[in-house]
C-alpha cells in the first residue's frame, strides 16, 4: 500500500533511501530529503507490506503537468525480487492518472520492463477476451 510521507516516516524514509549507491553518505541523503521536500512538485511515498504491516520501501518521484519522473526507489533487502517495484508503479499511475511514468537515468530501465510487463498482461486479457467471444 502507498503511503503519503510525514515527518514522522523521516528516519524510516532514510534508512531506506540509503541502500541508493547515491545517497549512501549522510550529508548527501539529508540534501536528498530536504531537496524533496521544499517544494510541491516533489513527493516520497512508502510502500507498506500488506503481509508484515511494516514499511519495506520507498519511492521519490517528480510530478510535471504531463508525466512523473521517478527518480528513486528502494526496497528493503528482504523484500527484493517479490514484484513490489511493479506494484508500487502501479499505485503510482494509478494515483496519477492520466500522467505517464517516466525514468532517470537510473530509473528507466525499471520503468521499461514494467511497461513491458504491463504491456504483455493487457496482450493477454486481451486475447482470453477474444477466446470467450468477449469485446
Amino acid at each position: 500500500m502507498l503511503l503519503d510521507y510525514k515527518n514522522d516516516y523521516e528516519k524510516i524514509s532514510m534508512g531506506l533511501l540509503s541502500f541508493v549507491p547515491d545517497l549512501k553518505d549522510v550529508s548527501r541523503l539529508q540534501d536528498e530529503m530536504d531537496w524533496y521536500q521544499s517544494k510541491e512538485d516533489r513527493k516520497l511515498y512508502l510502500w507498506k507490506s500488506e503481509d508484515t504491516q511494516d514499511i519495506i520501501a520507498v519511492v521519490g518521484v517528480e510530478i510535471g503537468n504531463e508525466m512523473i519522473l521517478l527518480r528513486h526507489i528502494s526496497i528493503n533487502p528482504s523484500f527484493r525480487n517479490e514484484g513490489i517495484s511493479y506494484k508500487m508503479l502501479e499505485a503510482l499511475e494509478r494515483r496519477f492518472l492520466p500522467k505517464k511514468i517516466l525514468g532517470t537515468l537510473e530509473t528507466s530501465t525499471l520503468v521499461a520492463k514494467w511497461e513491458q510487463e504491463k504491456s504483455k498482461r493487457n496482450q493477454q486479457q486481451f486475447s482470453v477476451a477474444d477466446e470467450k467471444g468477449e469485446d
